[in-house]
């Protein structure tokens, strides 16, 4: 414990604030002699915000020295003080202790103050001599400090071609009134119905803390058009209000890259807490995808400056912040791709996705995930067995050990390795066939026993050449794909099939049709300036006979809904998940087409073939 000696009282300081006191207040070449303790004490209560304390160490203080320290504070809205001491300047009865103030404003950042508390010495004792000036050099009695802070305008996001995907337009907030909500199950069945809002979200708005009654507060915002459709059901129910908001940024169409391109909203109090002192309750920010994970490119920083004005009126700027404007985010989307996309979803019930990525360089050229009122952006990062697409993976393993297309093989009804039973779906077999027959029409158990015939690497070194377990960056999060080593037969059994623990992406699965188009697997990207594009090639004279594989899916296997598309080659997939009697389903396929290779991914849609092809074929023909 030290003690430092005051008349008729004494300060204290325990090991505890000493520890604190480091935090807020350094020291610089502490000299032998002068109120270096003295400055400490001033410092640390003013860097806690404990301004009576202040009096101890201050001779003769002003009547408004906590008010003045107090409204110093408030009027530049100061987040935290730190200090650091500088010299100790003294004569026998007179000193001068500099110091360094680090003052964080809220909304503009660190402001740097250099200076200094004097002192004088009456029967031994220091004490400052406080003037206006211990706040600032040049604030004098009467002063006052203010601030002002402003934004420039939020920079776009950019298509593949360097054109803006959004445009300023106006939407319809709507929201609730709490003291005018008669019944809250109505509000919510309503909300839910007409506009797909979880209950759930609307009773956390409710029951926020701070919530005035009386206060409108605002639950999603809707655009005209879709304003006028749900307006007669919304209106007549008591507490459902509505208001306009103009200058919003809009896309092309309601929903269009909804999850990648995200929103901007009002900044939450979790989101401060993670943008840091540049930011203020009441700004706009992103809140979800782009808008958010490049909210410091996209908005830049606020400029300000701070201010000192005398009685008089005349005013002296003490600081300026030089804001930066925010530069546009350049993104690999094509708004015509993108379009097709979203159109050959629509009226899909389950969750579904579609991803689209050029075959030539790994660009996404369209991402769709819905329901858009969820806000999971499973086409990035849901991870799902990706069934019999998978088999472009192993078929190209048992391309580079040298089968050929025509190559026989068998496809029994089923087989059994490590006790374990696979079988084809709906119990198909084609007897005695050719590799060509048995991938078309998605035999499960001819590639189990020709998965067995390779050499135990052979399957995950065909998965490395397509990416799985590969690290890159696209722009938002992404888990990729993973191919876990098998254990045994069996699981070798199990993943040659995309089964087992076997898992990818939507996105992945996309650039996996993609590399089967060109022959080289590219890290998919979705903002434009990603450096690091990790690729592989795939073996040598895999090419050819892939294409033929997939093709023949579509002409005569289980794509063959899709068979009026000219060109138009992949492979489907019914991947199991889950449990229960019979294992519930995902529908998948993936493709390629006029240099576009993607995939189409419905949640426990059942068959590929019947359910993810005739998507696959919506939006290919719109290409």
């Amino acid at each position: 414990m030290r003690r430092v000696s005051r008349r008729g009282w004494r300060v204290e300081v325990s090991a505890a604030a000493a520890l604190f006191l480091a935090a807020c207040v350094s020291v610089r070449g502490r000299p032998a002699e002068g109120p270096l303790d003295e400055a400490q004490i001033y410092l640390r209560a003013w860097a806690e915000g404990d301004y009576a304390a202040l009096r101890h160490v201050v001779a003769d203080p002003p009547a408004n020295l906590e008010e003045q320290h107090q409204r110093f504070r408030e009027d530049l809205r100061i987040l935290s003080s730190r200090f650091e001491l500088g010299r100790v300047h003294h004569e026998e009865d007179s000193a001068v202790v500099t110091f360094r103030a680090l003052h964080v404003l809220r909304g503009l950042g660190e402001w740097e103050v250099n200076s200094a508390l004097r002192f004088v010495r009456r029967e031994g004792i220091w004490w400052v001599r406080w003037t206006p000036a211990v706040l600032h050099p040049e604030a004098r009695e009467g002063d006052r400090f203010s601030r002002t802070r402003t934004r420039s305008e939020r920079a776009e996001i950019l298509d593949g071609k360097g054109q803006p995907l959004t445009h300023l337009g106006e939407v319809i907030t709507i929201g609730v009134e709490p003291r005018r909500i008669q019944n809250r199950a109505a509000v919510a069945s309503a909300l839910q119905s007409q506009l797909g809002v979880d209950p759930v979200r609307l009773q956390k708005v409710l029951n926020a803390p701070g919530v005035a009654p009386d206060h409108f507060l605002p639950i999603i915002d809707v655009r005209p058009e879709r304003y006028q459709l749900v307006r007669p059901a919304l209106a007549p129910v008591p507490g459902i209000f509505f208001r306009r908001k103009k200058n919003v940024r809009l896309s092309p169409a309601e929903g269009f890259a909804a999850h990648t391109l995200g929103r901007v909203g009002e900044v939450t109090a979790e989101l401060l807490a993670q943008l840091g002192p540049t930011y203020q309750p009441g700004d706009l920010v992103g809140v979800s995808g782009l808008e958010l994970a490049y909210e410091p490119q996209l908005a830049g920083s606020p400029s300000g400056e701070v201010r000192l004005t005398h009685p008089s009126g005349e005013a002296r700027v003490l600081h300026r912040f030089e804001g930066t404007p925010g530069t546009p985010l350049r993104t690999t989307l094509l708004p015509e791709v993108q379009s097709a996309a979203e159109m050959a979803l629509e009226g899909v019930a389950q969750p579904a996705s579609i991803v689209a990525v050029d075959t030539a360089t790994g660009a996404i050229l369209a991402i769709v995930s819905r329901p858009l009122e969820q806000p999971l952006h499973r086409a990035l990062t849901g991870r799902y067995p990706p069934g019999s697409t998978f088999k472009v993976v192993t078929s190209e393993a048992l391309l580079a050990k040298g089968l050929g297309a025509d190559a026989p093989v068998s496809c029994p009804p089923a087989v059994a390795v490590g006790g374990k039973q696979f079988r084809n779906f709906e119990g198909e077999a084609f007897g005695n066939t050719r590799l060509r027959t048995v991938f078309a029409h998605s035999c499960n158990t001819a590639f189990v026993m020709l998965a067995a015939s390779l050499e135990p690497d052979a399957l995950g070194a065909a998965a490395r050449r397509f990416g799985f377990n590969v690290e890159y960056q696209v722009g938002l999060p992404s888990p990729g794909a993973s191919f876990p080593e098998p254990r045994d037969e069996t699981e070798r059994a199990a993943a040659a099939i995309g089964q087992g623990r076997v898992l990818a992406t939507p996105l992945h699965m996309a650039s996996v049709a993609a590399a089967a188009e060109s022959g080289r697997w590219r890290a998919p990207y979705l903002v434009a300036n990603i450096e690091e594009h990790p690729s592989a090639s795939l073996s040598p004279g895999t090419r050819a006979p892939l294409h033929a594989l997939m093709r023949a899916v579509v002409t005569e296997g289980s794509g063959r809904a899709a068979a009026s598309i000219p060109g138009l080659a992949g492979k489907t997939g019914t991947a199991e998940f889950g449990s229960g009697t019979p294992l519930p389903t995902h529908a998948w396929f993936i493709g390629f087409h006029k240099g576009v290779g993607f995939a189409v991914l419905v949640e426990g849609g059942g068959v590929g073939g019947r359910v993810a092809v005739p998507i696959a074929a919506r939006f290919a023909a719109a290409l």
